[in-house]
């Protein structure tokens, strides 16, 4: 007898029962030939779009030379994609790993080491990741509730909220303060600039480490290379992951050169972090993200964003680029089922919000096509 697709899969996602098969650009096709406009790009994940030329060259290129030979040797991806990354940000050191949780894990980890103190002030309603270190920072309830007691001395301040985050330093043990520029899992809520400079000035005013999350938010998603461009700070820290290969696992920390120091050999490490073939595929996103590309973002974000807030049920749109969240007048989940049945790919980010992350090389006639399909479903 025929066992079913997935049957040995442990359950942890709520699966749709619809198997992809193929993706060309912001286009995805199921295993009976159905083509579907992909608004979601795997969370955040293909900001290229599927199957990006520039980037499958690169790692067919790279697969064809070395794959791995652990972190023991240097391998030149790796050392460029720091490179890249390091002039981005003007000046920092990288530590690669395979998500955005271990990017996370790890920053906690280094906050800890150069500060001498353990304590972590995040926000609520934020999303670090599902490992422990990761989980113990996130700022929802629902989702710690199974696996406590978690890892100790996380406090909670409210997003925007200057006077709760002065109140969570009080005791004066701060190693970081870690927030996302654009809580994405939590609603698509963005930081306001004050509330950054008001976590900027509360780190240094603790010798602690301001640690921002762009895992979602970063790396193009709202218009900038990084999402903290546009807010006027200089973080610490930054852990970046999703769409930094296009696709392929990586995550990264990145260390200002002004922070570097704490980690010594055998502080951290990661088996397949900066894997040669997934580092070479990042190179290639890092090139790709030039000012053009980065200026259809937030043109098109504008476009998507003001359509958006015409649309039937629709209460609020917030975020920023093509990070972008729907307030709804009714529960999302029944919303993202029927874009599917239309052939468009949402998600969600909470009860009431819909969540579109499309490809950052998404066109004006495709997010019309998108906006039309979103009125039929919410009308």
């Amino acid at each position: 007898m025929k066992t079913a697709l997935g049957a040995h899969v442990l359950p942890t996602y709520a699966r749709a029962d619809v198997t992809f098969v193929k993706g060309e650009g912001v286009w995805l096709f199921d295993d009976t030939g159905k083509r579907y406009l992909d608004f979601l790009a795997g969370i955040a994940v293909v900001g290229l779009g599927h199957c990006h030329p520039g980037v499958a060259a690169a790692a067919h290129e790279q697969l064809d030379r070395l794959w791995h030979v652990s972190n023991l040797f240097w391998t030149r991806p790796m050392a460029e994609l720091a490179d890249r990354l390091s002039a981005r940000f003007g000046g920092a050191q990288a530590f690669f790993c395979n998500s955005g949780a271990e990017a996370i894990e790890a920053g906690l980890k280094y906050a800890r080491k150069a500060t001498g103190k353990t304590g972590v002030i995040a926000l609520e309603g934020s999303f670090h990741g599902r490992t422990f270190g990761a989980l113990s920072v996130t700022g929802q309830p629902a989702k710690r509730a199974a696996f406590e007691p978690l890892v100790p001395d996380v406090r909670f301040a409210r997003l925007n909220d200057a006077e709760s985050l002065a109140a969570a330093a009080a005791d004066g043990n701060v190693a970081c303060v870690l927030l996302e520029p654009i809580q994405g899992e939590g609603g698509v809520h963005p930081a306001t600039p004050a509330f950054l400079r008001a976590a900027a000035d509360l780190a240094a005013a603790n010798e602690a480490l301001l640690f921002l999350d762009e895992v979602q938010c970063g790396l193009g998603r709202t218009g900038s290379f990084f999402a903290h461009e546009r807010l006027g700070v200089r973080p610490h820290a930054v852990a970046l992951a999703k769409g930094l290969a296009n696709g392929l696992p990586i995550g990264a920390l990145l260390v200002a050169e002004e922070a570097a120091g704490a980690f010594a050999p055998g502080d951290h490490a990661s088996t397949f972090g900066g894997n040669p073939v997934t580092c070479a595929a990042a190179c290639a996103v890092c090139d790709a993200l030039d000012d053009a590309l980065l200026a259809n973002v937030e043109a098109l974000g504008e476009r998507l964003a003001a359509g958006l807030a015409s649309l039937p049920g629709v209460c609020e749109v917030r975020g920023s680029g093509l990070l972008v969240g729907c307030e709804l007048d009714r529960p999302a989940g029944p919303v993202v089922a029927s874009c599917l049945d239309a052939r468009l790919v949402v998600g969600s980010a909470g009860e009431r919000v819909l969540r579109l992350t499309p490809p950052l090389v998404v066109s004006a006639e495709e997010v019309d096509r998108a906006l039309e399909i979103l009125d039929e479903v919410l009308a």
